[in-house]
């Protein structure tokens, strides 16, 4: 296996974290190794607003970009950003990390869809329109009501996303969000950190109406390890494989991706949203495990080639049709 494109982290709020405490090298010091362990080689890294900031979200945006890259300066030995699809072969080849900068949400941009022109000139490929919140934008998978989605905000941002050449995700977004990307967006969809609520009904998995129409776009739907998305009860490392079986067997093996968003790494203040205890997967805790999760499907019969579409293939197919 080559190697692992993971397709949502939380790694720069941790940077941003450290580095305003004064360290340097956060990406060495604390990530650089699990990641090895796990032949993690590219991930899509996005700036999420952690719950204590939710009130000055543009200042918390801001502030996490301004970190990294300064982690990104200070580190170009190890590290590198993917602005283009040849980017990622590039550095690989350096024997670097290539990370692709992303935006899990963009409240931070309260409603000034022009602004993706400046993220787009940071090196920002790729974005969410909201978190779990209702924001200028979009309604996200928190919402209860199910009146409102896509909101004009939402359908500019979209076209310029894919006029400047970013990945539209739909993972966060509620069920109308969903459609009104999907009526509005002419490129593949990424879903960068969803399930399949077939199997664990939780808000922010997807249908197999949406499933299907993902795969239709030429898109991709990443396996999450968060428990809460993979059982209601005993979420482990072998009941994400069966998300892999049931999407598999739904819409093709070209469709399903990695997109762990482990978040071993992270404080008790910024996933004060979880259960206590319920942080992490069994045999799929953190990067490190990743093998593990990889083993559980060559047992169940999936070829080399089948593998290496799911862990980083069909990835790298959505970036050089996107961006």
């Amino acid at each position: 296996m080559a190697y692992v494109f993971d397709g949502h982290s939380d790694i720069l709020c941790h940077v941003a974290k450290h580095r305003a405490a004064g360290e340097t090298c956060i990406f060495q010091n604390y990530h650089a190794q699990r990641l090895a362990e796990g032949n993690i080689g590219a991930m899509i890294a996005a700036v999420w607003i952690e719950r204590d900031y939710v009130q000055e979200p543009t200042e918390r945006m801001l502030e996490i970009l301004g970190y990294a890259s300064q982690e990104f300066r200070e580190n170009q030995d190890v590290l590198g950003i993917i602005k283009k699809a040849d980017d990622l072969k590039a550095l690989r080849d350096a024997g670097k990390t290539a990370i692709l900068w992303g935006m899990e949400g963009l409240s931070g941009l309260k409603g000034r869809t022009v602004f993706l022109e400046a993220l787009y000139d940071l090196g920002v490929r790729h974005a969410m329109l909201t978190w779990n919140e209702e924001n200028e934008f979009a309604v996200g998978a928190g919402d209860t009501q199910g009146i409102y989605g896509l909101k004009p905000a939402g359908i500019a941002a979209v076209h310029l996303m894919e006029k400047l050449g970013m990945i539209v995700d739909v993972s966060h977004a509620s069920e109308k969000t969903f459609y009104g990307i999907v009526k509005t967006a002419t490129k593949p969809l990424l879903a960068s950190h969803s399930n399949a609520y077939a199997l664990c009904p939780a808000k922010r998995n997807l249908k197999d109406e949406q499933i299907k129409i993902i795969a239709s776009t030429g898109g991709v739907i990443g396996m999450n390890a968060w428990p809460a998305f993979i059982d209601e009860k005993t979420p482990s490392a072998e009941k994400l494989a069966d998300h892999v079986d049931y999407m598999v067997n739904l819409v093709g093996i070209d469709h399903v991706g990695c997109g762990f968003d482990f978040c071993d790494f992270l404080d008790e203040n910024a996933l004060s949203f979880a259960e206590p205890g319920q942080v992490s997967t069994k045999d799929l805790e953190d990067a490190t495990k990743v093998r593990n999760f990889t083993d559980i499907l060559k047992r169940r019969g999936y070829d080399e080639e089948s593998l290496e579409k799911i862990m980083y293939k069909n990835m790298e197919r959505l970036l050089y049709k996107t961006l």
